[in-house]
C-alpha cells in the first residue's frame, strides 16, 4: 500500500489526494494541516457573504470522508513540528499543498504606519483565522483605501460596506461583526494603478458593488477614457470586455444619494503613504498614463486621498519550506511537472534532479495564479506523477502508521472527529447568539472543541 502525505488541505491539497485513492486503489493519504480545520482558503479565505463559493467545503469534505484519505490537523510541518525529512520517513512521498503564504509589499514610504494592513491581515479577521490577533482595523476610520483590483480587493470594499443586516445570516465571527456594524467608514476608494481593461477581478465580483444596499458607486468617466481599450472594448477578452461595460454604465448614472459611497480609481499608482497623528492620514498617488506596451509610466502628477485605514491588495508570495528548495525570484518550489527538484542555486529546474518522494501542488508549484477550479488541473498533474513513480517509491516496503509515531514525538494531532466536534461548537455558538453557525475566533476555543470527544 503505498502511503503519501499531503501537506495542506486547501483544495490543491484535497484534489491531489482526490486524484490518488481515484486513479489508484492501493494509495492511502494523510491530509495534513497546521490548523484543526480543513478547507485552507475556502474557509479562511473566501468572503462570509460568499456562500456559493464556500458550499465547495461540502465536495471537499467527500474526498476527506474516504475510507483512504485521513485528516490529521493540527500537525505543523517544519523545524517546530515533523520536519520534512522525519516525513520522508512515515511516508513513501510528501505532496506540498501550502500555498502562498505572504502579501506582496508596495515597498513605499509610510507602509507600516498604524491604520495600514495588508488585505489578508483584514480577511484572516473577519473570517476567524486563529492566527489573527488584530482587532483595530475600523478603529476611528472615516474613510479607506483599498489599493489594487483584484477579487480579494473587491472582496474587502465588500465586506467594508456591508450591513450587519446582510453579514448577519453568515458564520463571520461575532466581533467582527459587531465591528463591522459600528463602523464610521462612510467613504471607500479602491484603487489601481493601471486601467480598467487590465484589473483582474471578475463581472461577478464587480457587479456585487453595485448590489450593495444603500451604496452609491462613484466612476470618473475622465479615468475611463485614459484607457486606450476603453473607447471600442470589442478586442478585449470577454472578462475584461464587461469589466468596461459594467464600470461605463456606473461612470453614465447620477448618484443617488445613499449613506456609503465606493469610488473606483484608476491610473494612480501609490508612492507613500502619508503620517497624520502617528498614523496614516493619507495615500499620496502619482498619476499614470499608459506606456503603449500594456504597463503604465508616472506623469509626476500627485493626488493625496485622505485614509485612516488603508487596505493593501496586490498579491502573494510564497515563502521557503524548510528543508526544501526554493526559487526566490518566482516565490515557488522548482519542480518538473509537481516533481521537487534539486540543485545548484540559481540553477534552472531544467538543470536541477528530482528528488525521489517530494512533489508540490497548487499555489507553491505555479504561483499564486487562478482560481479555486485552477487547482483541480494542477493537482491532476502531479498526482499522476506521483503515481508513476510508485514503483521506484514502493521499494522501501511497508511503513508502519504515521499517526502513531506522531503522538510518540509528543504531537497531538487532531482528527476528523475533532474537527467534527468543532463544527457542532460552531452550530452551538451561533445558536446561542440567534445566529446560524458562527466560527469559532481563536486557537483556544477551536483547540478546546476539537478535544471535547465526540457527541
Amino acid at each position: 500500500m503505498l502511503q503519501v502525505a499531503v501537506v495542506g488541505s486547501g483544495p490543491s491539497g484535497v484534489y491531489t489526494a482526490q486524484t490518488l485513492v481515484q486513479q489508484d486503489p492501493d494509495v492511502r493519504v494523510d491530509v495534513l494541516d497546521r490548523l484543526p480545520c480543513p478547507y485552507g482558503l475556502v474557509r479562511y479565505g473566501v468572503a462570509p457573504d460568499h456562500e456559493k463559493i464556500k458550499s465547495l467545503q461540502n465536495n471537499l469534505r467527500t474526498v476527506l470522508e474516504n475510507d483512504r484519505v485521513r485528516f490529521i490537523g493540527g500537525v505543523e510541518v517544519g523545524p517546530d513540528g515533523l520536519t520534512p525529512e522525519r516525513l520522508r520517513e512515515l511516508y513513501h512521498a510528501v505532496v506540498y499543498c501550502v500555498g502562498a503564504a505572504t502579501d506582496r509589499r508596495l515597498g513605499i514610504p509610510g507602509e507600516d504606519l498604524p491604520g495600514s494592513w495588508s488585505a489578508t491581515e483584514f480577511v484572516s479577521w473577519y473570517s476567524a483565522h486563529p492566527d489573527s490577533t488584530q482587532d483595530a482595523f475600523l478603529r476611528d476610520a472615516r474613510s479607506a483605501v483599498v489599493i489594487g483590483v483584484g477579487n480579494v480587493a473587491v472582496d474587502v470594499t465588500r465586506i467594508l460596506a456591508r450591513g450587519v443586516t446582510e453579514l448577519l445570516p453568515t458564520d463571520i465571527p461575532q466581533a467582527a461583526l459587531d465591528a463591522l456594524g459600528a463602523s464610521q467608514v462612510r467613504e471607500i476608494q479602491m484603487v489601481g494603478r493601471r486601467g480598467p481593461s487590465q484589473a483582474r477581478f471578475t463581472t461577478k465580483e464587480l457587479r456585487e458593488l453595485g448590489a450593495l444596499p444603500d451604496t452609491d458607486i462613484v466612476v470618473d468617466p475622465a479615468e475611463l477614457a485614459l484607457d486606450p481599450a476603453y473607447a471600442d472594448p470589442s478586442g478585449l477578452p470577454a472578462v475584461q470586455r464587461r469589466n468596461v461595460e459594467v464600470l461605463r454604465g456606473w461612470a453614465e448614472r447620477p448618484a443617488r444619494g445613499h449613506t456609503r459611497r465606493i469610488r473606483l480609481r484608476f491610473f494612480l499608482r501609490p508612492v507613500a503613504l502619508v503620517e497624520d497623528a502617528g498614523r496614516v492620514g493619507a495615500v499620496r498617488f502619482e498619476r499614470t498614463a499608459p506606456d503603449g506596451q500594456g504597463g503604465v509610466t508616472g506623469t509626476e502628477r500627485y493626488e493625496d486621498i485622505p485614509a485612516q485605514l488603508v487596505l493593501r491588495s496586490v498579491g502573494y508570495r510564497g515563502v521557503p519550506l524548510a528543508g526544501l528548495p526554493f526559487d526566490a525570484r518566482l516565490g515557488t518550489v522548482p519542480h518538473r511537472a509537481g516533481r521537487v527538484v534539486r540543485g545548484p542555486e540559481g540553477a534552472a529546474a531544467a538543470d536541477m534532479s528530482v528528488s525521489p518522494g517530494e512533489y508540490v501542488a497548487g499555489w507553491i508549484k505555479r504561483g499564486p495564479t487562478g482560481v479555486i477550479g485552477t487547482n483541480r488541473p494542477c493537482a491532476k498533474e502531479t498526482a499522476l506523477s506521483l503515481l508513476a513513480d510508485a514503483p521506484a517509491l514502493l521499494a522501501r516496503g511497508p511503513l508502519p502508521d504515521p499517526l502513531d509515531a506522531m503522538r510518540e514525538a509528543g504531537l497531538r494531532p487532531v482528527e476528523w472527529t475533532g474537527w467534527r466536534a468543532i463544527e457542532r461548537a460552531e452550530a452551538e455558538l451561533g445558536a446561542s447568539l440567534g445566529r446560524g453557525v458562527v466560527k469559532l475566533p481563536d486557537w483556544d476555543a477551536l483547540m478546546t472543541a476539537a478535544r471535547s470527544g465526540p457527541a
